[in-house]
């Protein structure tokens, strides 16, 4: 036997591991790539409904703060002072 031929038989093996571990490979790649599109949708979803939630409330304050009429005096209470 010689070097070639050691050559060839390792050769042959690489390509057998190669084309048997591929497919393996590659749907644990894709699952972790699913995974990470499902996550960023969820994620997504999420952000989407507490955005359509916090909408009305938001509006709602600033709606009555606009409504107080802000040339009308404020009552503010005289303050106390302390005599020893």
């Amino acid at each position: 036997m010689s070097k070639r031929d050691g050559a060839a038989v390792v050769g042959v093996g690489v390509a057998a591991c190669a084309v048997c571990c591929a497919g393996p490979i590659l749907a644990f790649l894709g699952a972790i790539g699913l995974g990470t599109v499902l996550g960023v949708a969820v994620f997504g979803v999420v952000g989407l409904v507490v955005a359509l939630l916090a909408v009305p409330v938001v509006l709602r304050r600033r709606r009555r703060r606009r409504c107080s009429d802000p040339a009308a005096p404020v009552p503010v209470a005289a303050p106390k002072l302390r005599v020893r």
